[in-house]
């Protein structure tokens, strides 16, 4: 129950990054910045990073900065045997949502990683959410002990952190999503035909805040995640855009190749098949 809550207060701070979650923007952008230290997010780093996921989703010319990593056919091709072994690697289930997650959480976000060169705000958010952290970790030590946070505090974040990389792969990495190069990419299209409907439950739905609805969001990001249920309930038909059930989404789990040719993500043994009888 700790990860899951900890799962709708990320949520919360990413509706605060859009300026969606209150009306005010400092108000958002301050709760935020608290909510960050909690998810172990520096804010201001995020937010930015997030922005650019946004405005270059489904674009194969501009990946990189706040995605999954992802290969067409031709392009897992053209490596050679170690570029291949290392990119099965970090696309296995066991390596995205076991030791990823770890990474991006723990190492990754401790630093402003993609905008190393943009300014001082990206350090100063990155370095007060840092001290932040250690200030948190200090008082559950000096309250708690070792013991809580080996196994309350570190397990939540693990859980946490797995299913914030589990919900962010199922947005956007599904069979029939797009992607384009840049002479043919538009973002409309990519925002709305690139982001599913992770059709879930009620107690799933509250756990995530919504976050399935993910079409809707890319494309009225400023639509607050308390709203987005409402969007569904007046415009029926958006429900059954790019829905994926619950047991649906673990077949994306194993699709890692866009395959240019037939325009949807495949797994590596069909995708290779495809391309030896092309």
């Amino acid at each position: 129950m700790n990860a899951a809550f900890l799962v709708r207060l990320f949520i919360i701070m990413h509706d605060c990054g859009h300026g969606s979650f209150f009306r005010s923007r400092r108000l958002c952008n301050w709760t935020g910045r608290c909510l960050g230290v909690l998810a172990l997010t520096p804010y201001d780093v995020w937010r930015r990073t997030h922005a650019i996921h946004h405005s270059s989703t489904g674009n194969l010319d501009r990946r990189g900065t706040g995605d999954l990593p992802t290969l067409t056919v031709d392009e897992y091709l053209n490596r050679k045997w170690v570029g291949r072994a290392l990119y099965r690697l970090v696309r296995h289930p066991v390596f995205m949502f076991g030791v990823v997650p770890i990474f991006a959480f723990f190492v990754q976000n401790r630093l402003p990683v993609g905008l190393m060169y943009a300014g001082w705000r990206y350090w100063l958010s990155a370095m007060a959410t840092n001290a932040a952290i250690a200030s948190v970790l200090g008082v559950i030590y000096w309250v708690g002990g070792a013991d809580v946070l080996l196994f309350v505090f570190l397990p939540t974040m693990i859980v946490a952190a797995s299913i914030g990389v589990w919900l962010f792969n199922i947005q956007h990495q599904f069979e029939h999503t797009t992607w384009e190069h840049e002479a043919h990419w538009k973002l409309q299209h990519a925002a709305f035909y690139g982001s599913s409907h992770y059709a879930l439950s009620a107690p799933l739905r509250w756990i995530t805040a919504n976050v399935g609805v993910h079409h809707v969001h890319h494309v009225a990001s400023r639509i607050p995640f308390y709203r987005l249920e409402e969007v569904l309930r007046d415009h029926a038909e958006l429900a059954d855009c790019q829905r994926i059930t619950l047991y649906e989404s673990l077949h994306c789990a194993r699709l890692h190749l866009w395959d240019e040719s037939r325009q949807r993500l495949s797994t590596f043994s069909e995708a290779l098949s495809n391309a030896k009888h092309a």
